[in-house]
């Protein structure tokens, strides 16, 4: 699963509040040419939006992201995710997700919390908020003492179309997150085609 999610250099971060718009928005995203989405659960849909992606449109990897209590984990390996996301570490989380044999990426700002999840068995690492915890120069930072170790990242907060180079440039970031591909607002107005162009630049962006 990890080298899978290993090939796409782009994660749209996905906060969605009508779950009816979870099928024309995996289809948006998969005209532009990305094929995975992280719906946050941040909002009472995202289950139900999970699972009616996986109905309709079973060619999206599907990703839970702010999974940071038991009850959310439950409910996105329920819904059949293949990976979750968390913006902090918490142990419990990961073993959770461990258990039911779904990759898990927590969240991390520090050399403890990396260690942390080193021991937890965990190689690739959320870095959350990126761009507010030190952005580019943070992460070749951390990566002095760890990459020998296997240790990658996936920045994600702060990312956008005009920074998201300046990230994927550096050896140790396997993939990013963005929540500017699809935003809360162009998903209520049901903007499919600003979706479908912003997907595109993102691909067009990353392959360059």
């Amino acid at each position: 699963m990890l080298d899978d999610f290993l090939k796409r250099p782009i994660i749209p971060v996905i906060v969605i509040d009508d779950a009816a718009d979870a099928e024309p928005l995996a289809r948006a995203l998969l005209d532009g040419g990305i094929d995975v989405i992280e719906i946050t659960f941040r909002t009472a849909a995202a289950a139900e939006a999970i699972g009616r992606i996986k109905r309709a449109v079973p060619t999206m990897l599907l990703g839970a992201g702010t999974v940071v209590t038991a009850d959310q984990a439950a409910r996105a390996l329920d819904a059949g995710v293949s990976f979750g996301l968390a913006p902090g570490l918490n142990p419990r989380t990961v073993k959770r997700f461990q258990q039911a044999g779904t990759l898990f990426i927590p969240g991390v700002q520090t050399p403890s919390d990396i260690e942390t999840a080193l021991d937890l068995g965990c190689r690739m690492l959320k870095f959350f908020p990126a761009e507010a915890a030190g952005g580019v120069a943070m992460i070749k930072a951390l990566s002095g003492p760890y990459a020998s170790l296997g240790v990658t990242f996936c920045p994600t907060g702060g990312v956008n179309l005009g920074n998201m180079a300046d990230y994927l440039a550096v050896p140790t970031v396997a993939t990013l997150g963005g929540t500017w591909i699809a935003t809360k607002q162009q998903i209520a107005n049901k903007d499919w085609a600003a979706i479908t162009r912003q997907a595109r630049e993102a691909m067009d962006r990353a392959a360059a």
